[in-house]
């Protein structure tokens, strides 16, 4: 959940404010008002002393209203708390709204409107009854998109009424919230398949870790380590006490690749292309964090998130939960790239041996299918799940040009050994997830050298 902060009515004091608060009276003050003048001039022409104070009284009344209400249009707060502040597409969240009178006098009639995107919903509006001095009024509202995105929910709108009905003031507060519309995501099943990556430089140090195996480099004693695990031997060394120091276990490690290219993906939409593409991405990043890997995301354009800790992967469990939280924010707000190519996402990949990687592509050209075949080299495995955008657009002409046609350019995919997937449109991913662990079992069987298996399975 995520509170929003308690928010005071704009200060809008000065001659302008009192002019802006003239201007809210209602039809009934307006009315009093020229009923009062009209009686004050009567009384003066006629010299009648009594209905000189009737008009009086009744010009008088609604300016005070006015002025009441001016001055006590502060003490009234609002507090925002979304349940939750991120969401997945498609689905609801609640807003809870909460009206607290801090004066020392009730309020008259209040209407409370919040602005929110169009793609939300129409504009909540409620009525609140008179709020007692120190009172407290909540009312809630469900918003709703199917749309991705970071969408800004306030400010809030009061409008006051004073208890006569003569004046009503329609102010703003300073808080506002956001609510994080996040891609879907679908749980994915587990796989596991045979076979360790001849590629894969981490497998048997992480066997070796997960065994207990012990560092040779020795730490200072620090309060609460176990006196079994004290080395004599560098204590007499450096005169202080020594403690072996225990190697921690090596995560095998997974980039999720999306290629955002605005050439590779044609139409727009919840049911685009480029939406499946970006709601894989997510699935795939939260399965693989959920089964223990560190996990990354990687754009074409090279950026990659978290991008803090061991070369930008997520650390521990803690740390985990936090990066799966930011690639999820960042994917809700992922957008097409200026078409640079897969050339940066190739020099990430190429730094080190990056473990499992899972990409999900657009269209490619002879030259990105190159590039994508290259990525291979430096990974222990690798799985592609290929749009073809054509397709996905009914049928349309392919939104890159030069487009390699679809059987070329995933049977050279396959030659630099990825796993290659083809998406059709409305594909159901956890289907196309188990396909890839079958063609993966399939290629292992027929002892096809040209790509390498999994490291510890990959699920």
């Amino acid at each position: 959940m995520a509170a929003g902060e308690p928010g005071a009515v704009q200060d809008g004091s000065s001659k302008g404010g009192l002019r802006a608060a003239l201007g809210g009276l209602t039809t009934r003050g307006r009315s009093f008002l020229a009923a009062g003048v009209a009686a004050a001039v009567c009384a003066y022409v006629l010299g009648q002393a009594d209905l000189l104070r009737v008009g009086l009284l009744l010009a008088v009344l609604p300016l005070v209203c006015v002025i009441v209400l001016y001055r006590t249009r502060y003490r009234v707060t609002g507090t925002r708390r979304l349940s939750p502040s991120r969401v997945p597409a498609g689905s609801e969240a609640r807003v809870h709204l909460r009206m607290d009178n801090v004066s020392r006098l009730p309020t008259g009639l209040l209407m409370l409107q919040d602005r929110v995107p169009y793609v939300l919903g129409p504009r909540p509006r409620f009525v609140l009854d008179r709020v007692e001095a120190g009172g407290r009024r909540e009312v809630s509202y469900r918003v709703r998109s199917d749309l991705r995105g970071r969408y800004p929910l306030g400010p809030l709108q009061l409008r006051l009424s004073d208890p006569f009905g003569m004046c009503e003031l329609t102010r703003s507060f300073s808080a506002y919230d956001t609510l994080v519309v996040i891609p879907r995501t679908v749980p994915l099943p587990a796989l596991r398949l045979a076979g360790e990556a001849s590629g894969y430089g981490d497998g048997r140090q992480r066997s070796l870790a997960l065994a207990g195996e012990d560092d040779i480099i020795p730490r200072g004693y620090r309060h609460g380590d176990d006196l079994r695990r004290v080395h004599w031997r560098s204590t007499a060394r450096y005169g202080e006490l020594m403690v072996r120091r225990e190697e921690q276990p090596q995560r095998a490690r997974c980039t999720v690749l999306l290629d955002t290219r605005q050439v590779g993906y044609a139409g727009a939409g919840p049911d685009s292309a480029f939406e499946w593409a970006v709601s894989g991405a997510a699935s795939a990043l939260v399965h693989m964090l959920e089964r223990g890997f560190a996990v990354r995301l990687l754009t074409d354009d090279g950026n990659a998130v978290p991008g803090d800790g061991s070369d930008g992967f997520a650390g521990s469990t803690q740390e985990s939960a936090d990066s799966a939280g930011l690639m999820l924010d960042t994917l809700a707000v992922v957008g097409h790239s200026d078409g640079g190519g897969l050339s940066r996402a190739h020099d990430v990949l190429r730094g080190s041996n990056e473990g499992l990687l899972i990409a999900f592509f657009g269209d490619l050209d002879e030259e990105q299918t190159s590039v994508a075949a290259r990525m291979r080299q430096r990974t222990g495995a690798a799985v592609a799940f290929v749009l073809d955008s054509a397709r996905w657009s009914g049928g349309l002409e392919p939104s890159a040009v030069g487009a390699v046609p679809a059987e070329k350019r995933l049977r050279q995919l396959r030659e630099a050994g990825w796993v290659v997937v083809p998406v059709e449109p409305g594909a159901d991913l956890p289907a196309l997830w188990q396909l890839a662990g079958q063609m993966r079992a399939d290629t292992q069987s027929a002892g096809n050298g040209g790509s390498t298996g999994f490291p510890g399975g990959w699920s």
